[in-house]
């Protein structure tokens, strides 16, 4: 039987077992210091993201292809379009930005993808994917000239989510943007996830054991996390 990594992740969620996501950017990835780099992330990571705003033509593929000769942790696809995508990883995170309204990313970048999904070994996954305030101007924002929903608008941002679930996304991104000066507020985090059924991800500005704490005790079913994990070394609590 083929493996599901949405199946997987369905497991974790029944358990109770939270799963932490370190998010790779091949832009700033040493393709040469896997190793290196696999030796420092946390024990606890359960999955690789891969992916950036604006990647090179090609980067993303070297650096998955870097990965998945070191390490047998699922290499989840996160791509800031669809140039990033490449069959060597293992899932494709097949993104809508639903806290925007630029029909680019609602479905240009969608279409434009299916030349290579169409004969494509990923398993994708439809993600209803929400830019939230972080506080400062996101590389996200930037690139999909969106504007992100902002934390006190509660209410906008868990009817968004209830939109995407309802529209088939199997998954939720509650996203605060690279670069956040600070965290999804844990209120929004448990009012998403009380209004869906589906696994939530919460990923920006989580610097430090506590924020990332925060955020899994609000209900987010996986964090995502970028280099600041160096400094996160204990696991989530169930």
């Amino acid at each position: 039987m083929e493996k599901s990594f949405y199946k997987d992740i369905l497991k974790f969620v029944a358990s109770g077992e939270k799963m932490l996501s370190i998010l790779i950017d091949p832009d700033k990835f040493a393709n040469t210091e896997v190793e290196t780099f696999l030796g420092r992330i946390p024990k606890h990571t359960t999955h690789l993201f891969i992916g950036g705003s604006t990647v090179a033509n090609g980067d993303t593929e070297e650096t998955v292809r870097a990965l998945k000769q070191k390490t047998d942790l699922p290499l989840f696809l996160f791509p800031g379009d669809y140039s990033q995508i490449t069959s060597f990883a293992d899932v494709l995170l097949f993104l809508t930005l639903l806290s925007g309204r630029n029909a680019e990313y609602l479905i240009g970048q969608q279409v434009k993808s299916i030349a290579k999904l169409k004969n494509t070994s990923l398993e994708i996954i439809p993600t209803g994917y929400i830019l939230i305030d972080g506080g400062n101007s996101s590389s996200v924002s930037k690139v999909t000239a969106t504007d992100p929903i902002l934390q006190t608008e509660v209410e906008t941002i868990v009817n968004t989510a209830l939109a995407g679930k309802y529209m088939g996304s199997k998954l939720i991104y509650l996203e605060a943007g690279s670069g956040a000066k600070f965290p999804i507020n844990p209120e929004i985090i448990s009012k998403v996830k009380e209004a869906i059924e589906i696994p939530l991800i919460v990923g920006g500005g989580i610097k430090t054991e506590s924020q990332k704490q925060a955020a899994f005790q609000a209900g987010a079913d996986m964090v995502v996390m970028g280099t600041i994990f160096e400094s996160i070394i204990s696991p989530p609590s169930k």
